[in-house]
């Protein structure tokens, strides 16, 4: 299997798998959806959005 260099570094290669993340527009917070079961797994505390999780439109 390949790896990235170097190892440890604690970074991710590419977007998440099998989640999303929508814009909550009263909250102004960004929340993480399961693409499977879309439910709601995860919301930011702070107004910027994940890194690496696609967006929904």
């Amino acid at each position: 299997m390949a790896t990235n260099p170097p190892k440890g570094d604690n970074h991710r290669v590419g977007a998440v798998r099998d989640r999303s993340q929508v814009h909550n527009p009263k909250t102004d917070h960004w929340t993480k959806r399961d693409g499977d079961t879309g439910r709601f797994m995860d919301q930011k505390a702070d107004t910027t959005p994940f890194k690496g999780v696609r967006k929904e439109e």
